[in-house]
């Protein structure tokens, strides 16, 4: 089956948000951001209508006790959760206005989204980011299977000028096993490497989603997911 592409992806705003940044190349980055924004201590958002653990950041790590997940933050790297989801709020607020559709995106949220540098900065070189995303499976009827939901979400990737590597493929991380999809863009000189990671689980489809400037960095940041049965 395949699925449909709801109006509004936060799958499109991962990528928009990294891409934005490498594309300007003429301002210097910004000062860090204060300590609320830093990887060193934070509460994200709750998505609405749910159980599931927002998770928390301490000491550069976020940890999501109902996935059992652990996701390493490289030292200096900023967050963006609540603006995120701040944005997706908005964007939800005008489809209320709109006609109802079966498509509709209600439920996206953000659970963590960190990058080398905030999304605003202007610098040469790719932003690497981390988005750790929650979207109702309610708003894909028929979504039985994480790799189902690749459908979609490739269609986002290259609209935005993605292509994809291969077909998405089964990874194992600790004691889960998800689908993984890689996908690359050239931004001007530069070459723009994305990997999406996606599990089905209390009622969510969770995306994993690590931007890099190469395959390597793209790679590490990858190996900073855990999987366990206590998410410890």
């Amino acid at each position: 089956m395949i699925l449909r592409r709801p109006r509004h992806l936060l799958f499109s705003l991962v990528a928009l948000a990294s891409a934005t940044a490498a594309l300007h190349a003429q301002a210097p980055a910004k000062p860090p951001a204060s300590s609320s924004n830093s990887a060193k201590h934070a509460t994200p958002s709750v998505p609405s209508n749910s159980d599931l653990d927002p998770g928390t950041v301490a000491n550069g790590v976020y940890r999501n006790k109902t996935l059992a997940l652990s996701c390493k933050i490289p030292p200096g790297w900023v967050l963006r959760t609540d603006e995120m989801n701040a944005r997706e709020e908005a964007e939800e607020k005008k489809e209320a206005t709109s006609p109802p559709s079966a498509a509709s995106s209600a439920g996206a949220k953000a659970l963590l989204a960190a990058f080398s540098r905030p999304p605003e900065a202007r610098a040469e070189d790719i932003n690497a980011s981390i988005i750790i995303a929650a979207e109702s499976a309610a708003s894909y009827p028929g979504l039985k299977e994480a790799a189902q939901y690749f459908f979609p979400l490739t269609e986002v990737a290259k609209a935005q000028g993605f292509t994809a590597d291969e077909d998405p493929y089964e990874i194992a991380i600790g004691t889960k096993t998800l689908v993984r999809g890689d996908f690359r863009r050239n931004v001007g000189t530069r070459v723009m490497h994305q990997s999406t990671l996606v599990m089905l689980s209390h009622g969510f489809a969770i995306s994993i989603t690590v931007i890099g400037g190469t395959d390597d960095e793209v790679e590490d940041l990858v190996d900073g997911l855990t999987f366990g049965p206590s998410g410890k």
